[in-house]
């Protein structure tokens, strides 16, 4: 099946699957498909893969230059399987999450490129924020849950998340 990336107007990118088209033979009657499969309507699936985001405080480079703004992607089985093949995560399991970050964020600012050195030099508070924004993308796009006030049934969202990447 052929994917098209797709922009978002808040500058994410998504992959659009094309709608599905039937090839049975004439004649041959074709199973139905189950309703947890079928789309309610005709318009593609569209997944998001990258993620805009804004660092609390910044990105410091060598010439002292602040970054800001990056870009995160969803995360893939591979790159949370070959950190924990890395001396430094086997040493301190806490390094995971440093290697991890810089495997996923694809753009920070005008660098060049982002790694794991440059998510080990970021401030404490960016490198927390990176970590809730990483579980947030990848744990079903958020961790918000909507509610209804008990005295007045107004619907609104709440916040669920909190932890750390890693944890449970």
């Amino acid at each position: 099946m052929r994917r098209k990336a797709v922009g978002t107007p808040d500058g994410g990118t998504v992959i659009a699957a094309p709608p599905a088209t039937q090839t049975a033979a004439a004649g041959a009657e074709s199973p139905a498909p189950s309703p947890a499969a079928a789309p309610t309507d005709n318009t593609p699936q569209v997944l998001r893969t990258e993620f805009p985001f804004q660092l609390p405080r910044g990105y410091v480079d060598e010439a002292g230059t602040v970054h800001r703004d990056g870009v995160m992607r969803l995360s893939t089985a591979r790159d949370e399987l070959i950190p924990l093949r890395d001396v430094r995560v086997q040493e301190n399991p806490a390094y995971l999450s440093v290697v991890l970050l810089g495997r996923v964020i694809t753009r920070l600012g005008s660098l060049p490129s982002v790694h794991d050195g440059t998510v080990e030099s970021m401030f404490a508070s960016d490198l927390a924020f990176l970590q809730d924004f990483y579980r947030q993308i990848n744990a079903e796009g958020h961790t918000r849950a909507a509610v209804q006030c008990p005295h007045c049934s107004e619907p609104f969202e709440v916040e669920l998340g909190g932890s750390r990447l890693g944890e449970s």
